[in-house]
């Protein structure tokens, strides 16, 4: 199974819709740096580990593009044989991807957990995300719809 690296915005806005358990039902436990705990600031659950890249100059570097933890997520990815990284920043998605990595983000993670039939209604978790302030484009919306439909 690979590493499952997080970001802080999956922690966060799983969060603010009460689904941050879906990360351990779907992968046991999910990796963060020391930087990424921070940012998000609450008490971690014991499924979710830290570790810390190894190479400084590589969340340096990327530091000069990303913020300090999506840098460091990106880092220790790029240390990992075999890693699932869970970005949603869109410039960090595609710097990850453009570095060979595997990605996916907090939509993707809902997505799965509805083909698993973790989730019931993926759109009833895509509009309390909205209640709560996210943004979603339409495009994406109509995707999940597509998604939600076809595991109905």
């Amino acid at each position: 199974m690979p590493d499952i690296i997080s970001n802080t915005s999956c922690l966060i806005l799983l969060t603010k819709i009460q689904q941050l358990e879906l990360l351990k039902s779907l992968y046991k436990s999910i990796i963060i740096t020391d930087t990424v705990k921070a940012e998000f600031g609450e008490n971690i659950p014991n499924f979710i580990k830290i570790k810390n890249p190894n190479q400084e100059f590589s969340v340096k570097s990327l530091e000069q593009i990303l913020d300090s933890g999506e840098a460091s997520t990106i880092a220790l990815a790029l240390e990992s044989k075999d890693s699932l990284v869970i970005l949603d920043d869109l410039k960090a998605r595609k710097i990850a991807k453009n570095l060979g990595l595997k990605i996916t983000g907090t939509l993707g993670i809902l997505a799965k957990a509805k083909k698993l039939g973790i989730i019931d209604d993926l759109e009833k978790q895509i509009n309390e995300l909205q209640r709560k302030g996210i943004w979603i484009s339409e495009s994406v919306i109509n995707e999940i719809r597509k998604i939600n439909k076809t595991t109905n």
